[in-house]
């Protein structure tokens, strides 16, 4: 019998994954509640039906995929209808959080009698005929979630307990939205010293594919930087034994922050970073 399954929210990423779950006959729920009408266009188009969080925790599977700084307000949300349900689902979050808060959502969850399972996605929304967005699991229930293997899903088992799931992602994102952080940071401090044609030459010629990944990466960037502050605040908790490492995150979350509040309004440094990225003639 096929599994039933609610992904929260209907971002890009939740409604790539719902996506992918329909597109092999797996009925998705959603909850539309608080969210915006661009949030219930992907919930369409995805085929997720908007249900209420009383229907969500019928569900046989819940994939919580919100920005990191709802994990936990979505746990407890629906931690009353999890409770009043005869028949407990598996709930899985797959945020970009550190293990600390990873234990305060599944103390949340399984005080519900619910079963919890460590998540955390690497790669980008899965689209039509793509691979390579991994869901990593840990803990005691995640062989569980493996049945969505034979639905779409690339489901990677650790055998490892809750917290280690979020560690990788934690620890891999540090890499590579940290790098994009500092790769903007240095491409906006040439824009300012007057050396930004230097730089770019100097890229182009030594370091071609470092120059390459971060022609890609930072227009990606701009229009997810406001949820990207939360996810390296995660990250500077994850690094909390190690102050230097921490304040590297903390100082990327203000980048971040900072070209958020651009790209809403103004787009100076945005523009900065585009003109040097564009292309020029040999």
């Amino acid at each position: 019998m096929k599994p039933t399954v609610a992904v929260i929210a209907a971002g890009a990423m939740g409604s790539g994954v719902a996506g992918r779950l329909t597109q092999n006959a797996i009925a998705v729920t959603t909850s539309l509640a608080g969210r915006s009408p661009a949030s219930a266009a992907r919930a369409q188009a995805a085929g997720m039906r908007p249900v209420s969080d009383a229907e969500i925790a019928d569900a046989d599977i819940i994939l919580s995929i919100v920005p990191p700084g709802e994990a936990l307000a979505l746990a407890a949300r629906l931690a009353p209808h999890l409770a009043a349900a005869a028949r407990k689902p598996l709930y899985v979050d797959c945020n970009a959080v550190n293990p600390q808060t990873v234990a305060r959502i599944a103390a949340v969850i399984e005080a519900t009698g619910a079963r919890f399972v460590d998540g955390g996605i690497i790669g980008g929304p899965p689209a039509p005929g793509t691979t390579g967005t991994s869901i990593y699991v840990s803990g005691p229930h995640a062989p569980e979630l493996a049945v969505l293997i034979n639905h779409g899903l690339e489901i990677r088992v650790l055998p490892s307990a809750i917290g280690a799931a979020s560690a990788l992602k934690m620890s891999y994102a540090g890499i590579t939205k940290g790098f994009t952080a500092l790769g903007a940071a240095m491409m906006l401090a040439a824009t300012r010293g007057g050396a930004a044609d230097d730089l770019r030459a100097e890229l182009a010629a030594s370091q071609p594919a470092l120059f390459g990944w971060l022609s890609r990466q930072l227009p990606r960037m701009y229009s997810k930087a406001y949820r990207w502050v939360a996810e390296m605040e995660e990250i500077a908790g994850f690094n909390e034994d190690d102050p230097a490492a921490r304040q590297i995150f903390l100082g990327a979350a203000g980048l971040y922050q900072r070209l958020a509040e651009d790209f809403a309004d103004g787009k100076k440094e945005i523009g900065a970073l585009d003109d040097f990225l564009k292309p020029r003639k040999q």
